[in-house]
Protein backbone atom coordinates (compact mmCIF):
# COMPACT_ATOMS: atom_id res chain seq x y z
CA UNK A 1 0.00 0.00 0.00
CA UNK A 2 1.31 3.43 -0.88
CA UNK A 3 0.01 6.41 1.52
CA UNK A 4 0.18 9.60 -0.14
CA UNK A 5 1.62 12.40 2.73
CA UNK A 6 3.08 15.17 0.29
CA UNK A 7 1.03 18.60 0.96
CA UNK A 8 2.51 22.29 1.12
CA UNK A 9 0.18 23.32 3.96
CA UNK A 10 -1.73 26.12 2.96
CA UNK A 11 -5.50 25.53 3.45
CA UNK A 12 -5.01 25.09 7.44
CA UNK A 13 -2.61 28.14 7.69
CA UNK A 14 -1.50 29.40 10.27
CA UNK A 15 -1.79 25.90 11.60
CA UNK A 16 -0.47 23.78 8.97
CA UNK A 17 3.03 25.35 7.37
CA UNK A 18 5.10 23.46 4.74
CA UNK A 19 7.11 22.40 7.10
CA UNK A 20 3.75 21.05 8.59
CA UNK A 21 0.96 19.92 6.61
CA UNK A 22 -2.26 18.93 7.82
CA UNK A 23 -1.41 15.35 7.25
CA UNK A 24 0.85 15.72 10.15
CA UNK A 25 -2.28 17.75 12.37
CA UNK A 26 -4.83 16.18 14.40
CA UNK A 27 -7.74 17.78 12.11
CA UNK A 28 -10.20 14.57 12.60
CA UNK A 29 -9.32 12.80 15.51
CA UNK A 30 -8.29 14.25 19.02
CA UNK A 31 -5.40 11.84 20.06
CA UNK A 32 -4.02 10.93 16.23
CA UNK A 33 -2.51 12.98 13.77
CA UNK A 34 -4.11 11.93 10.24
CA UNK A 35 -0.86 10.54 8.92
CA UNK A 36 -1.14 8.23 12.12
CA UNK A 37 -4.91 7.64 11.14
CA UNK A 38 -3.99 6.76 7.41
CA UNK A 39 -1.27 4.13 8.49
CA UNK A 40 -3.23 2.18 10.98
CA UNK A 41 -6.07 2.10 8.21
CA UNK A 42 -3.96 1.02 5.73
CA UNK A 43 -1.44 -1.50 7.78
CA UNK A 44 -4.01 -4.53 8.12
CA UNK A 45 -3.82 -4.73 3.87
CA UNK A 46 -0.27 -4.35 3.38
CA UNK A 47 1.70 -7.28 1.64
CA UNK A 48 4.59 -8.35 3.50
CA UNK A 49 3.84 -5.63 5.87
CA UNK A 50 4.67 -3.74 3.91
CA UNK A 51 3.64 0.26 3.46
CA UNK A 52 5.22 2.97 0.99
CA UNK A 53 5.17 5.96 2.54
CA UNK A 54 5.15 8.79 -0.55
CA UNK A 55 6.25 12.60 0.45
CA UNK A 56 8.19 15.54 -0.43
CA UNK A 57 11.97 15.69 0.63
CA UNK A 58 11.17 18.88 2.61
CA UNK A 59 8.85 16.30 5.00
CA UNK A 60 10.91 12.57 4.47
CA UNK A 61 12.85 13.48 7.55
CA UNK A 62 10.00 14.51 9.67
CA UNK A 63 7.99 11.74 8.86
CA UNK A 64 11.08 8.99 9.24
CA UNK A 65 11.34 10.14 12.84
CA UNK A 66 7.71 9.57 13.91
CA UNK A 67 8.71 5.98 13.53
CA UNK A 68 5.47 4.61 11.75
CA UNK A 69 6.87 2.86 9.69
CA UNK A 70 10.52 1.83 8.08
CA UNK A 71 12.90 4.03 6.93
CA UNK A 72 13.59 2.44 3.94
CA UNK A 73 9.55 2.83 3.27
CA UNK A 74 9.63 6.32 2.93
CA UNK A 75 9.68 7.38 -0.83
CA UNK A 76 10.52 10.72 -1.51
CA UNK A 77 10.33 11.84 -4.47
CA UNK A 78 13.33 14.44 -5.60
CA UNK A 79 11.13 17.76 -6.01
CA UNK A 80 7.83 18.60 -6.28
CA UNK A 81 5.81 17.29 -9.49
CA UNK A 82 2.51 16.85 -8.60
CA UNK A 83 0.28 13.31 -8.15
CA UNK A 84 1.87 12.32 -11.45
CA UNK A 85 5.46 12.60 -10.23
CA UNK A 86 4.80 11.21 -7.07
CA UNK A 87 3.44 8.27 -8.64
CA UNK A 88 5.72 7.97 -11.47
CA UNK A 89 8.63 7.89 -8.90
CA UNK A 90 6.87 5.06 -6.26
CA UNK A 91 6.52 3.25 -9.56
CA UNK A 92 10.22 3.33 -10.49
CA UNK A 93 11.19 3.33 -7.34
CA UNK A 94 9.25 -0.54 -6.68
CA UNK A 95 10.43 -1.25 -10.53
CA UNK A 96 14.20 -0.78 -9.01
CA UNK A 97 13.74 -2.95 -6.28
CA UNK A 98 12.42 -6.26 -8.35
CA UNK A 99 8.56 -5.65 -8.00
CA UNK A 100 7.48 -5.67 -11.24
CA UNK A 101 4.66 -7.80 -10.49
CA UNK A 102 3.25 -5.89 -7.40
CA UNK A 103 -0.13 -4.43 -7.30
CA UNK A 104 -0.49 -0.92 -6.06
CA UNK A 105 -3.19 0.75 -3.80
CA UNK A 106 -2.87 4.58 -3.51
CA UNK A 107 -4.11 5.71 -0.33
CA UNK A 108 -4.71 9.19 1.43
CA UNK A 109 -3.69 10.57 4.44
CA UNK A 110 -5.08 13.82 4.13
CA UNK A 111 -8.58 12.82 3.92
CA UNK A 112 -11.38 11.90 6.75
CA UNK A 113 -12.12 8.52 6.58
CA UNK A 114 -14.82 6.62 9.01
CA UNK A 115 -15.25 2.68 9.76
CA UNK A 116 -12.38 1.59 9.07
CA UNK A 117 -13.59 -1.87 8.35
CA UNK A 118 -15.82 -0.97 5.71
CA UNK A 119 -12.77 1.11 4.25
CA UNK A 120 -10.77 -1.90 4.11
CA UNK A 121 -13.58 -3.96 2.54
CA UNK A 122 -14.03 -1.08 -0.18
CA UNK A 123 -10.25 -1.31 -0.70
CA UNK A 124 -10.43 -5.08 -1.08
CA UNK A 125 -12.39 -4.90 -3.97
CA UNK A 126 -10.98 -2.25 -5.49
CA UNK A 127 -7.59 -4.12 -5.49
CA UNK A 128 -9.37 -7.55 -6.87
CA UNK A 129 -10.75 -5.46 -9.53
CA UNK A 130 -7.36 -3.93 -10.23
CA UNK A 131 -5.93 -7.58 -10.52
CA UNK A 132 -8.65 -9.26 -12.33
CA UNK A 133 -9.96 -6.63 -14.87
CA UNK A 134 -6.30 -5.14 -15.82
CA UNK A 135 -7.52 -2.33 -15.50
CA UNK A 136 -7.44 1.06 -13.04
CA UNK A 137 -9.39 1.52 -10.13
CA UNK A 138 -10.41 3.82 -8.24
CA UNK A 139 -13.16 4.81 -5.25
CA UNK A 140 -15.63 7.00 -5.37
CA UNK A 141 -17.94 8.23 -2.80
CA UNK A 142 -21.42 8.81 -2.95
CA UNK A 143 -22.57 12.32 -2.86
CA UNK A 144 -24.38 14.19 0.60
CA UNK A 145 -24.40 17.18 -1.08
CA UNK A 146 -23.92 18.93 -4.31
CA UNK A 147 -20.47 20.24 -3.68
CA UNK A 148 -18.33 22.47 -5.87
CA UNK A 149 -15.04 21.68 -4.83
CA UNK A 150 -15.08 18.33 -5.70
CA UNK A 151 -14.18 16.48 -8.84
CA UNK A 152 -16.98 13.62 -9.47
CA UNK A 153 -17.18 10.48 -11.52
CA UNK A 154 -19.71 9.28 -13.95
CA UNK A 155 -20.64 6.02 -13.97
CA UNK A 156 -21.44 3.90 -17.33
CA UNK A 157 -24.99 3.13 -16.21
CA UNK A 158 -25.12 0.84 -19.70
CA UNK A 159 -22.03 -1.34 -18.78
CA UNK A 160 -22.50 -4.36 -16.95
CA UNK A 161 -20.82 -4.53 -13.32
CA UNK A 162 -17.78 -6.33 -12.60
CA UNK A 163 -17.95 -8.99 -10.15
CA UNK A 164 -14.85 -10.02 -8.03
CA UNK A 165 -14.72 -12.28 -5.00
CA UNK A 166 -15.06 -9.34 -2.49
CA UNK A 167 -17.94 -7.08 -4.59
CA UNK A 168 -18.54 -5.00 -7.47
CA UNK A 169 -17.33 -2.26 -10.16
CA UNK A 170 -18.12 -0.42 -12.34
CA UNK A 171 -17.63 0.90 -15.65
CA UNK A 172 -16.75 4.93 -15.59
CA UNK A 173 -17.94 6.73 -18.41
CA UNK A 174 -15.62 9.99 -17.50
CA UNK A 175 -14.24 12.23 -14.74
CA UNK A 176 -15.79 15.28 -14.51
CA UNK A 177 -13.47 18.47 -12.73
CA UNK A 178 -15.50 20.93 -10.15
CA UNK A 179 -18.23 21.89 -11.41
CA UNK A 180 -20.87 24.99 -10.57
CA UNK A 181 -23.71 24.76 -8.10
CA UNK A 182 -26.29 24.18 -10.56
CA UNK A 183 -24.69 21.26 -12.58
CA UNK A 184 -23.31 19.82 -9.15
CA UNK A 185 -27.12 19.96 -8.33
CA UNK A 186 -27.88 17.89 -11.66
CA UNK A 187 -25.23 15.12 -10.77
CA UNK A 188 -26.56 14.66 -7.19
CA UNK A 189 -30.02 14.52 -8.64
CA UNK A 190 -29.10 12.09 -11.67
CA UNK A 191 -27.71 9.12 -9.30
CA UNK A 192 -25.53 8.42 -11.68
CA UNK A 193 -21.76 10.57 -10.46
CA UNK A 194 -19.49 9.54 -7.17
CA UNK A 195 -16.70 12.01 -5.84
CA UNK A 196 -13.55 11.52 -6.45
CA UNK A 197 -11.53 10.41 -3.40
CA UNK A 198 -8.15 10.52 -5.26
CA UNK A 199 -7.13 6.67 -5.05
CA UNK A 200 -6.32 4.58 -7.39
CA UNK A 201 -5.13 1.04 -7.82
CA UNK A 202 -3.59 -1.06 -10.06
CA UNK A 203 -1.07 -3.40 -11.28
CA UNK A 204 2.31 -1.91 -12.07
CA UNK A 205 1.73 -3.45 -15.36
CA UNK A 206 -1.37 -1.93 -15.94
CA UNK A 207 0.32 1.62 -14.53
CA UNK A 208 3.36 1.57 -17.48
CA UNK A 209 1.32 0.22 -20.07
CA UNK A 210 -1.47 3.13 -19.79
CA UNK A 211 1.33 5.83 -18.79
CA UNK A 212 2.79 4.31 -22.22
CA UNK A 213 -0.26 5.22 -23.92
CA UNK A 214 -1.87 8.21 -22.22
CA UNK A 215 1.95 9.95 -22.18
CA UNK A 216 4.80 8.00 -23.86
CA UNK A 217 7.37 10.91 -22.74
CA UNK A 218 6.04 10.46 -19.11
CA UNK A 219 6.76 6.42 -19.22
CA UNK A 220 10.14 6.42 -20.70
CA UNK A 221 11.11 9.13 -17.72
CA UNK A 222 9.58 6.66 -15.22
CA UNK A 223 11.80 3.13 -17.10
CA UNK A 224 15.02 5.80 -17.42
CA UNK A 225 14.62 6.42 -13.34
CA UNK A 226 14.13 3.08 -12.29
CA UNK A 227 17.52 1.79 -14.29
CA UNK A 228 19.22 4.29 -12.73
CA UNK A 229 17.84 3.64 -9.03
CA UNK A 230 18.69 0.20 -9.93
CA UNK A 231 21.92 0.64 -10.83
CA UNK A 232 22.91 3.16 -7.65
CA UNK A 233 23.05 6.30 -9.67
CA UNK A 234 20.50 8.92 -7.66
CA UNK A 235 21.97 12.06 -9.01
CA UNK A 236 21.14 10.37 -12.93
CA UNK A 237 17.65 9.61 -11.31
CA UNK A 238 16.86 12.75 -9.94
CA UNK A 239 18.10 14.62 -12.64
CA UNK A 240 15.42 12.39 -15.02
CA UNK A 241 12.68 13.20 -13.28
CA UNK A 242 13.26 16.74 -13.09
CA UNK A 243 11.81 15.71 -17.12
CA UNK A 244 8.44 15.09 -16.06
CA UNK A 245 6.23 18.14 -16.10
CA UNK A 246 4.00 19.24 -12.53
CA UNK A 247 0.49 17.95 -13.50
CA UNK A 248 -1.76 15.66 -11.37
CA UNK A 249 -2.36 12.46 -12.32
CA UNK A 250 -5.90 12.56 -12.73
CA UNK A 251 -5.14 14.61 -16.11
CA UNK A 252 -1.87 13.10 -17.24
CA UNK A 253 -3.16 9.41 -17.03
CA UNK A 254 -6.53 8.47 -15.44
CA UNK A 255 -8.73 10.74 -17.24
CA UNK A 256 -7.68 9.02 -20.56
CA UNK A 257 -6.74 5.90 -19.83
CA UNK A 258 -9.00 3.41 -21.61
CA UNK A 259 -9.90 1.03 -18.52
CA UNK A 260 -10.97 2.55 -15.86
CA UNK A 261 -13.36 1.05 -12.86
CA UNK A 262 -14.88 2.62 -9.73
CA UNK A 263 -15.98 0.89 -6.55
CA UNK A 264 -18.46 2.83 -4.35
CA UNK A 265 -17.37 3.24 -1.13
CA UNK A 266 -18.88 2.02 1.86
CA UNK A 267 -17.44 4.39 4.46
CA UNK A 268 -18.06 7.54 5.24
CA UNK A 269 -15.80 10.21 4.02
CA UNK A 270 -14.70 14.29 4.39
CA UNK A 271 -11.79 15.87 1.88
CA UNK A 272 -11.06 18.34 5.20
CA UNK A 273 -9.85 20.37 2.82
CA UNK A 274 -10.42 24.01 4.64
CA UNK A 275 -11.19 25.13 7.92
CA UNK A 276 -14.97 24.87 7.72
CA UNK A 277 -14.52 20.72 7.26
CA UNK A 278 -14.07 21.03 11.28
CA UNK A 279 -18.14 21.01 11.59
CA UNK A 280 -17.66 17.75 9.78
CA UNK A 281 -15.13 16.16 12.02
CA UNK A 282 -16.20 17.31 15.89
CA UNK A 283 -19.02 17.87 17.60
CA UNK A 284 -20.49 21.36 18.29
CA UNK A 285 -21.00 23.27 21.21
CA UNK A 286 -25.12 24.03 21.90
CA UNK A 287 -24.66 26.90 19.76
CA UNK A 288 -22.90 25.32 17.15
CA UNK A 289 -19.36 26.26 17.77
CA UNK A 290 -16.24 23.95 17.31
CA UNK A 291 -13.86 25.09 20.26
CA UNK A 292 -10.39 23.70 20.36
CA UNK A 293 -8.08 24.84 22.63
CA UNK A 294 -8.09 28.20 25.61
CA UNK A 295 -11.01 30.18 24.55
CA UNK A 296 -14.10 32.08 25.57
CA UNK A 297 -17.19 32.70 23.83
CA UNK A 298 -20.39 34.73 24.24
CA UNK A 299 -22.83 34.73 22.24
CA UNK A 300 -21.21 33.29 19.19
CA UNK A 301 -22.94 30.54 16.94
CA UNK A 302 -21.62 28.23 14.38
CA UNK A 303 -18.02 29.56 14.64
CA UNK A 304 -15.30 27.61 14.79
CA UNK A 305 -12.29 28.82 17.17
CA UNK A 306 -8.96 27.39 17.80
CA UNK A 307 -6.42 28.21 20.35
CA UNK A 308 -2.85 26.12 19.34
CA UNK A 309 -0.01 26.75 21.62
CA UNK A 310 -0.77 30.34 22.71
CA UNK A 311 -0.51 31.24 26.87
CA UNK A 312 -3.44 33.44 26.18
CA UNK A 313 -7.08 33.68 25.85
CA UNK A 314 -8.99 33.39 22.38
CA UNK A 315 -12.00 35.57 22.94
CA UNK A 316 -14.54 35.85 20.53
CA UNK A 317 -17.94 37.61 21.19
CA UNK A 318 -21.20 38.22 19.29
CA UNK A 319 -20.93 37.05 16.15
CA UNK A 320 -21.26 33.95 13.58
CA UNK A 321 -20.03 31.91 10.87
CA UNK A 322 -16.49 32.72 11.77
CA UNK A 323 -13.43 30.40 11.23
CA UNK A 324 -11.13 32.27 14.15
CA UNK A 325 -7.53 30.42 14.58
CA UNK A 326 -4.98 31.97 16.82
CA UNK A 327 -1.21 29.95 16.84
CA UNK A 328 2.17 32.06 17.44
CA UNK A 329 2.83 31.74 13.73
CA UNK A 330 -0.22 34.05 12.62
CA UNK A 331 -4.21 35.07 13.58
CA UNK A 332 -6.82 33.94 11.15
CA UNK A 333 -10.09 34.86 11.23
CA UNK A 334 -12.23 34.39 8.19
CA UNK A 335 -15.87 33.88 7.20
CA UNK A 336 -16.65 29.92 6.95
CA UNK A 337 -17.86 30.30 3.17
CA UNK A 338 -14.72 31.76 2.21
CA UNK A 339 -12.40 29.06 3.87
CA UNK A 340 -11.45 27.35 0.60
CA UNK A 341 -9.34 30.83 0.16
CA UNK A 342 -7.13 30.67 3.20
CA UNK A 343 -4.20 29.42 0.78
CA UNK A 344 -4.33 33.61 -0.97
CA UNK A 345 -3.36 34.85 2.53
CA UNK A 346 -0.04 32.14 2.28
CA UNK A 347 0.64 33.07 -1.32
CA UNK A 348 0.97 37.11 0.11
CA UNK A 349 3.27 35.63 2.86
Amino acid sequence: MVVMAGGSGERFWPLSTPERPKQLLRLTSETQTMLEEAIERAAPLAWERTVLLSTSPRLAEQVQVTGLVDVQAVVAEPSRRNTLGALVWVAATLVSRGLEDATVGVVTADHRIGNPDAFRHTVEVALETAEQAGGIVTIGMRPTRPETGYGYIHVDSQAPALTVPSGQAFRSASFREKPDRATAEQYVASGEFLWNGGMFFYTLDTFRRELGQAMPEAAAILDDIAGSLRKGDHAEAKRRFEDLPSISVDYALIEKAKDVYVVPAEFEWDDVGSWDSLDRSFPGDEAGNVIRGDTVLIDAKDCIVVNDGLTCKVGVLGVSGLVVVATPDGVLVVPKEMAQRVKEIVGQL
